[in-house]
């Protein structure tokens, strides 16, 4: 197989680079080695370097990554960001090229795809427009970590360093071309349900079962789809000791999702209620906490930062899909800091799972479009 240079890309280098990066260990807040090496390519690329300590308030190994690069064209800068963690299982990572270009694990773990696609686009580009001299905007990256975990990084980052008012963000299953432009609010609700331990054979009465109000409050819970943009979820239930004792204690989690905030607001608060109304009618008590993951947000479709990359795209001969997500990603905390960005399809299929792969013109595809994404001149 040939990995010759296409398009000014160095393709063996591109594939290279994501074998190697993905053998790196970095799931969610044990990304130091990725970010170490990420700095090094950055400072190697002429970027003005700097690393947070957002590490501080998650007892974690590093901060986010950020970097700047003065362009050598007029124009307002424009944001690139990626994660630097990857989800479970996630040790021992090793990339396997396939004779038809397609690249997977070796099955034990994930591959890495999510989001070492996105990281290596982001690279090739850099390089591809430094070596050959070409004109660039100014240029900002985004390295976070612990995206994974409900956007922990880009949650806790300093923004007032950021000069972009646009950003791409390469995150995103699918074909390249697609485009995320809308993302739900997510919402987890952790349900601490207390009752009454007792013997359950002898004194059964004087017990109060916590994993039977669980049960009756999930029943009256409406799960699935609630409505076209709108999902409910239990998806944890932890209770019980023996099987001869009323079980005096339950944990319950699940998740909300909805494209409209207030919608998922509602739903949230309504399973809170349910929770809490059936632990008081069987005799029990219940604590529940609601935690905000991300906000939901949607781009006018005619925004310029679509406009540029469908034009991108059209010159590449690549084909837009635009898309609703019910995934969120760093982006919904862009959004909220005045910074209107979109996520993109950067080559990873079948995340989150030990199936995960990407392919070598899919990796192609996504650092062509991210290469003219940054030497496009304004309009």
């Amino acid at each position: 197989m040939s990995y010759e240079g296409v398009n000014s890309l160095n393709r063996k280098r591109l594939i290279n680079e994501f074998c190697n990066l993905v053998s790196i260990d970095s799931p969610s807040f044990h990304e130091r080695m990725m970010a170490d090496v990420l700095k090094d390519y950055l400072s190697e690329l002429g970027f003005d370097v700097y690393e947070d300590d957002v590490n501080k308030l998650y007892n974690s190994e590093c901060g986010n990554v950020y970097g700047y690069l003065e362009g050598t064209m007029e124009g307002e800068p424009i944001l690139f960001s990626v994660h630097m963690d990857t989800v479970a299982p996630a040790l021992n990572k090793k990339a396997i090229v396939k004779e038809d270009g397609r690249i997977e694990s070796d099955g034990t773990t994930v591959l890495g795809a999510d989001d070492i696609s996105g990281i290596v686009a982001i690279l090739e580009a850099l390089r591809s427009i430094k070596e050959s001299g070409i004109l660039h905007r100014s240029i900002e990256v985004l390295f976070t970590i612990a995206e994974e975990p409900y956007l922990r990084g880009s949650d806790a980052f300093n923004y007032s360093r950021v000069k972009s008012k646009e950003a791409y963000v390469l995150d995103l299953t699918g074909p390249v071309g697609t485009v995320a432009y809308q993302a739900p609010t997510v919402f987890t609700i952790d349900v601490n349900i207390q009752g009454k331990a007792s013997h359950a054979g002898f004194a059964p009465e004087k017990g109060i079962n916590a994993i039977a109000i669980a049960a009756k409050a999930i029943n009256k819970l409406q799960l699935g789809r609630v409505d076209e943009e709108t999902t409910a979820n239990i998806g944890k239930i932890e209770g019980g000791l023996a099987t001869n004792i009323v079980p005096d204690a339950c944990l319950v989690k699940g998740e909300i999702r909805s494209l409209n905030h207030d919608k998922a607001l509602a739903q949230a608060e309504l399973m809170k209620e349910i929770f809490t109304d059936t632990a008081k009618e069987l005799g029990g008590t219940c604590d529940v906490s609601l935690f905000c993951g991300c906000i939901a947000y949607e781009v006018e479709k005619d925004h310029n930062v679509i406009k540029r990359f469908k034009k991108v795209c059209n010159e590449l001969q690549i084909e837009v899909y635009l898309e609703k997500t019910f995934g969120g990603s760093d982006n919904n905390n862009f959004l909220r800091h005045g910074i209107t960005g979109i996520v993109i399809a950067c080559g990873m299929n079948q995340v989150h799972s030990c199936s995960e792969y990407t392919t070598i013109e899919e990796l192609v595809r996504i650092t062509n479009i991210t290469k003219e994404l940054m030497i496009l001149p304004v309009n």
